[in-house]
């Protein structure tokens, strides 16, 4: 009879190789490397929404503010503007306009803006009132130059948004 051998079969190692370790690295890097490029361009729309919403709401309190001039709920500027005088106004308050017209420092006040946004291109260091570029009504619109009162805001921004177009122009 023959002598039984002993099975000196070898298990297979469990784990992974080297070679499937590195093949996992590649794909999960190639990822990452598509990945960063989108996320970039994520946040980039998302700055550009933020600022025309910050535009749309300070021209619509802007305009609002006018609006209430010329109705004679508020009273004109010291140089009989109707726009305000600063963009800080529109936040903190303007003083409603009393029977002959003029604003009183014990009235109610009107408030446009909950607080005033700010340029999501600027500095965080700004106050939010020094990041937009400010256009007196007396200024021409192809030289905008900030004045007594503020009649439009843009960016200070110098960048160009992802349709070509720069951002001051908006």
């Amino acid at each position: 009879m023959k002598a039984m051998r002993s099975s000196t079969r070898q298990r297979p190692a469990a784990g992974f190789t080297l070679i499937e370790m590195l093949a996992v690295l590649a794909i999960v890097a190639t990822l990452v490397m598509a990945a960063v490029p989108l996320q970039e361009l994520v946040v980039r729309r998302a700055q550009e929404h933020t600022l025309r919403k910050a535009l749309r709401d300070l021209r619509g309190a802007l305009d609002e503010h006018r609006r209430a001039v010329e109705t004679g709920l508020l009273a004109r500027g010291a140089n009989g503007s109707p726009w305000p005088a600063s963009l800080q106004v529109l936040a903190d308050g303007v003083p409603l306009a009393d029977a002959a017209g003029r604003a009183g420092d014990d009235v109610p006040r009107l408030y446009l803006l909950r607080r005033l946004p700010r340029d999501p291109l600027a500095s965080p260091d700004l106050a939010a009132a020094e990041t937009w570029a400010l256009r007196s009504s007396t200024s021409p619109p192809d030289n905008p130059q900030p004045g007594t009162d503020v009649f439009d805001v843009s960016s200070r921004s110098a960048g160009t948004a992802l349709d070509g177009t720069r951002f001051r122009d908006w």
